[in-house]
């Protein structure tokens, strides 16, 4: 069997005279989690939307479970999940009624009861959608989305709104679909949720893939040491006391000045000798360095470092 769920290439969305996606290529295979990662405006909308089969593309192919998924999208419902961000419930459908009934259009669902207990709906089994909280809508919708045991599953912010330990819940459930040979992809402004489930992680930016691979290869080895301060600080003059060796990268002030990272390129470049260089140093200069902590470096700094800190409309 093809182990690629969704296989998408060269793919190009214009909206009039504005292009959403150019160009963009990525594969989502069965058992893994695809993190579908970039900025408000980057694309992602229109890629997952064409994906789903909600919209037409422009240029390029797309291929979901070995099918066009506009062509063949009654083929293909049966077999795919989608979670929408918001919405797609009635008002007035009580939570344990809606569950059935989505369960009811397949022919070997998930136990509707078994779900709502998963995620923490039980009690609100008799509540009608407007009365759930915001929290309990999201995980009503992730319910709806796996209870026909999808083989591909769409999962947009599936944990927007919900508290630790609802999250908790949402994320051991999407570990429970990968170890099932699902394929789920999932878009997030989660950074650190992506890290944590994903697989494969696809960032989009300007309509196009800027980078892409597994959490660990996009972070890599490097580690850096943070620290604030309360007063400016020559980072030239720190890169120049700090011991030769040619791991360290930078020596920067980030987080509007008052907030200090130096990075280094292995994982044994830095250590208790190189954060008692920092300390010693910003003692010299009559600086407290408060806050100093070694840490690697995250799939978030790699995200603002490929696409900016700044906001996006």
């Amino acid at each position: 069997m093809d182990t690629a769920a969704v296989e998408v290439v060269d793919l190009v969305k214009r909206y009039g005279a504005t292009t959403a996606v150019t160009g963009l290529t990525f594969t989502a295979r069965r058992g893994a989690v695809t993190a579908l990662l970039g900025p408000n405006g980057a694309g992602k909308t229109s890629t997952i939307e064409i994906c789903e089969g909600f919209r037409r593309a422009d240029g390029g192919s797309v291929r979901v479970l070995g099918r066009d998924p506009v062509a063949d999208a009654a083929a293909l419902k049966p077999r795919v999940g989608v979670m929408p961000q918001s919405g797609g419930v009635p008002t007035g459908a009580r939570t344990a009624e809606w569950l059935h009934l989505m369960a009811s259009f397949h022919t070997r669902p998930i136990a509707p009861g078994l779900l709502l207990e998963r995620l923490g709906l039980t009690s609100a089994s008799r509540t009608p959608f407007r009365r759930l909280s915001g929290g309990q809508q999201q995980r009503l919708s992730l319910a709806c989305a796996v209870v026909g045991r999808p083989e591909l599953v769409f999962l947009d912010e599936p944990t927007a709104g919900l508290d630790p330990q609802a999250r908790m819940a949402a994320w051991d459930l999407v570990a429970s679909l990968r170890a099932a040979g699902v394929a789920v992809i999932l878009t997030t402004h989660h950074m650190d949720e992506a890290e944590r489930l994903a697989d494969h992680v696809v960032i989009v930016d300007h309509g196009s893939v800027v980078a892409e691979g597994s959490p660990s290869e996009l972070t890599g080895d490097r580690r850096e040491v943070r620290f604030s301060a309360s007063a400016a600080l020559d980072t030239g003059a720190l890169r120049a006391a700090l011991p030769e060796g040619g791991a360290v990268a930078a020596a920067e002030a980030v987080g509007g000045g008052r907030e200090y990272v130096v990075t280094a390129g292995g994982t044994d470049a830095l250590g208790p000798e190189f954060l008692a260089t920092v300390a010693a140093w910003c003692a010299s200069e009559g600086v407290l360095a408060e806050d100093l902590r070694l840490r690697r470096r995250t799939l978030e700094d790699v995200f603002l470092e490929l696409t900016g800190r700044e906001l996006r409309d």
